[in-house]
């Protein structure tokens, strides 16, 4: 099935099939009809997704190469950044080439930056591997390096030219990332389709067993859900797209606080953001404590944490709000909050007391 981004003349496809990896030389051919494809990929995918891209690309007749970097969060870094682009340009890559993002949230961030600077613009392939970078970081055109003050603090909006899901490729991922991608599916639900939130509550169980049908009408929900709201605004100017931050403004000062490390992984650190968005605004009034409570019990039922303690932070809220003074939201000294009046109710708080969030957090260390 084939979801549609509409973004005038940087539109593109969302292709969701099981098994199209196998077959990415026929539908990846006319993005090389200019020149040649450079896959993009880390370290852990060469021995099953990078074999089978590379023999599908090479069975098309497609010129192809590759650049394998390091595995891992810290890959999102100026380093990185700095040899992939210095390793590109090594290889004469023209503005007429595809570079291929083969991979988890963590490549996709990576090579979109890199092809949105390289020689001032070019095109790039969105593969996503992962869950997460399946439902999430693969559409939209949002990418970025972290840096000392935080994370996806530089970067820039490069849209893909197309973007391909291939569900098999999520039968090697570890049961870890896996639970930490269905996270940002969850996230579609709370913000505004109450109902895909009692389905996620029926059949994530399915999901996680390897379901087929399961894993695509969840993939192809999110990735709906996510192409209709970047389709309203690309940007995030008008305040809608802001509505996919659910969870980020605490999950980020989560992540900082462990030091952007596989001790919290990104979706890990969205839940128990998702799950304090909800028990403040339920502290705040604004939310039935019984929809915060049914929040934190679907992710404690699948292993995601709901709390500090789960996700290992025991910062004072003092030093986690000071996490969040660094986020790219900050405006006028102001920072907006993604708060809830219920499930599928999501709305943009941008008077949000800071010492209110102190206070909270607090009080949440027990």
């Amino acid at each position: 099935m084939t979801v549609r981004v509409e973004l005038g003349e940087r539109s593109y496809d969302i292709a969701i099939e099981a098994g199209s990896l196998d077959r990415a030389g026929e539908l990846l051919r006319p993005f090389a009809a200019r020149g040649r494809f450079v896959i993009i990929t880390d370290e852990h995918l060469v021995p099953n997704q990078l074999l089978r891209l590379e023999g599908s690309l090479q069975a098309a007749g497609v010129s192809t190469e590759v650049e394998i970097l390091p595995a891992g969060e810290a890959t999102k870094s100026w380093a990185q950044l700095e040899r992939l682009t210095d390793a590109l340009l090594d290889r004469g890559v023209e503005r007429s080439d595809t570079l291929i993002a083969l991979g988890g949230g963590v490549i996709g961030d990576l090579v979109g930056f890199a092809a949105s600077i390289l020689k001032r613009g070019c095109r790039f392939v969105q593969i996503p591997t992962s869950l997460l970078a399946q439902v999430d970081s693969s559409v939209g055109g949002k990418t970025a390096i972290n840096s000392r003050a935080g994370k996806n603090l530089i970067g820039a909006f490069h849209q893909p030219v197309h973007v391909l899901i291939d569900p098999t490729t999520l039968d090697t991922l570890p049961p870890r990332e896996l639970r930490a991608g269905y996270a940002e599916v969850v996230k579609y639900g709370l913000i505004d389709d109450p109902a895909f939130f009692a389905w996620c509550e029926a059949n994530a169980a399915r999901l996680f067993a390897g379901h087929p049908a399961a894993r695509i009408e969840a993939i192809r929900t999110s990735v709906a859900a996510k192409a209709r709201i970047v389709g309203e605004d690309e940007r995030e100017t008008s305040g809608r797209r802001a509505l996919l931050n659910l969870g980020h403004t605490f999950g980020h000062a989560l992540e900082a606080e462990t030091g952007f490390s596989d001790r919290l992984l990104h979706g890990e650190a969205v839940a128990a953001g998702m799950a304090l968005a909800f028990r403040f605004s339920a502290a705040q009034g604004l939310c039935p404590a019984e929809d915060a409570a049914r929040v934190s019990a679907h992710l404690n039922a699948v292993g995601l944490p709901s709390t500090l303690q789960a996700a290992h932070v025991d910062a004072s809220g003092a030093t986690l709000v000071g996490h969040m003074m660094h986020d790219k939201k900050m405006a006028a000294g102001r920072l907006p909050f993604l708060l809830a009046h219920g499930i599928g109710r999501t709305f943009v708080d941008g008077a949000v007391d800071l010492a209110a969030v102190q206070r909270f957090l607090d009080s949440e260390r027990g």
